[in-house]
């Protein structure tokens, strides 16, 4: 088993910047794909991004320019920059790493706010 603790959110001006963070405990041999996802209240769950094991990366549209999805492997975790901020970006981030051997694990979740 993998467990996944996200840090980091919480409330924030629009056009400020919040810096997430995933980190990945348990058994861990080595992870392959880590990744954010989000979900707004009434919406359903997106991919915000993500980042493989050779460190590329792709983004939701909606994020390009603004958001960086960056991984550090020595510490298993995964960070989230979040910067130009605005208030469609509220929603609950979920972390998300799939294994070596596909097997996908999530977060609890974490709350960003970004007040206009």
């Amino acid at each position: 088993q993998v467990q996944l603790v996200e840090s980091g959110g919480g409330l924030v001006q629009a056009g400020g910047s919040l810096r997430l963070s995933c980190v990945a405990s348990g058994s861990i041999f080595r992870l392959n794909t880590m990744g954010w996802y989000r979900q707004a209240p009434g919406k359903q769950r997106e991919l915000v991004g993500r980042i493989t094991s050779d460190f590329s990366t792709n983004y939701a549209d909606s994020v390009k320019g603004r958001f960086t999805i960056s991984r550090d492997n020595a510490k298993n975790t995964a960070y989230l920059q979040m910067n130009s901020l605005k208030p469609e970006d509220t929603a609950v981030y979920y972390c998300n790493v799939v294994s070596m051997t596909d097997v996908n694990y999530w977060g609890k979740g974490i709350l960003v706010t970004v007040s206009s």
